[in-house]
């Protein structure tokens, strides 16, 4: 039986009751915002970590893809939504070339996002279609420089990653083609596939499995060394490209202004969920690694390098230089 003190605690124990549930995070599902299309690495990075932090959450991660101009839409997007711990936002290399394809974009992808994780990280892999003459890098060179623009290149949007791969090869090497723009990276790998491009450079988990059947061939990867992820494919830099180095990544990220304990509670959640092993096991099956250090410090200095790497060269490509 309860005492006459608990009866008259009993009430304002009940009236606390709503405002505690208030102040628990999360209380409610929580957007992922992914600003790239259904089938691209970073989608199915962001989907594999909506699925692992929901349980440790207690809530439903739900993954909202906003696609559209290299992930400017989505990021836009995501920056219109409170900043309350609701809402998170998955980057990729893409992110560090908004302003830089835009310069009136009006939002900083260092200081207008805050990071709480670095997730994960994936060279890609430059593929062309069997019809194409040519064995390895060297020769696909030869072959770009006798063809020119008569050659397709399948790309997403202007500032997309692949994009930026693309373009990033014709400055180094001073070949041509034509970049032929798609709403999705599935949508130019399909075309890849059906022979209306002839290359693209893009991720290993749409590509590699295009491969093995031989509806594509795969050259060299992207990343300055040969990468376990793409066993036997030797660098671009190995290749025949020297210096050519482009590794794609994806960072969670909240908005700056977030509470301080509902950045801890989902920067614990991103640790915990990429500490197991299960996780890491379905990252890698997807065709990318994580990283030895995945903590929001590592990923700021991630963001920050990148931004001041890739910022000169997207504004190249915006101004055609």
């Amino acid at each position: 039986m309860l005492n006459r003190r608990a009866l008259l605690a009993a009430p304002a124990a009940a009236l606390a009751t709503p405002a505690l549930a208030q102040d628990r995070f999360p209380s409610r599902s929580i957007r992922l915002v992914i600003p790239v299309g259904v089938g691209g690495v970073t989608d199915i990075v962001g989907r594999i970590m909506a699925e692992a932090l929901s349980p440790i959450l207690g809530q439903p991660v739900v993954p909202e893809n906003v696609v559209g101009a290299g992930s400017a839409v989505g990021a836009a997007a995501f920056q219109r939504l409170p900043a309350d711990g609701y809402a998170i936002f998955i980057g990729t290399i893409n992110h560090a070339l908004m302003r830089a394809m835009n310069p009136e974009f009006p939002h900083d992808p260092v200081g207008d996002f805050r990071p709480l994780a670095l997730v994960s990280r994936q060279p890609f892999l430059l593929a062309v279609h069997p019809s194409v003459p040519a064995r390895d890098v060297t020769e696909l060179m030869g072959w770009l420089r006798q063809r020119g623009d008569a050659v397709n290149f399948g790309s997403t949007n202007p500032g997309a990653a692949n994009h930026l791969a693309g373009e990033l090869l014709k400055q180094m090497t001073g070949v041509t083609y034509t970049i032929v723009p798609y709403r999705t990276a599935a949508l130019a790998v399909q075309d890849l596939v059906a022979g209306r491009v002839q290359l693209t450079i893009d991720s290993p988990s749409m590509l590699a499995p295009l491969v093995q059947d031989g509806r594509v061939r795969g050259l060299a990867v992207s990343s300055r060394d040969p990468s376990p992820l793409v066993p036997g494919v030797p660098s671009m830099a190995q290749a025949g490209v020297p210096g050519y180095d482009l590794t794609v990544w994806q960072v969670l990220f909240a908005r700056p202004g977030t509470p301080e304990p509902v950045l801890a509670t989902l920067q614990a959640a991103a640790a915990r969920a990429l500490a197991d092993p299960a996780v890491q096991e379905r990252l890698r099956r997807s065709g990318v690694d994580t990283w030895p250090d995945s903590s929001a410090e590592a990923a700021a200095r991630l963001v920050r390098d990148e931004v001041a790497r890739w910022a000169p060269v997207g504004a190249r490509i915006r101004t055609g230089g």
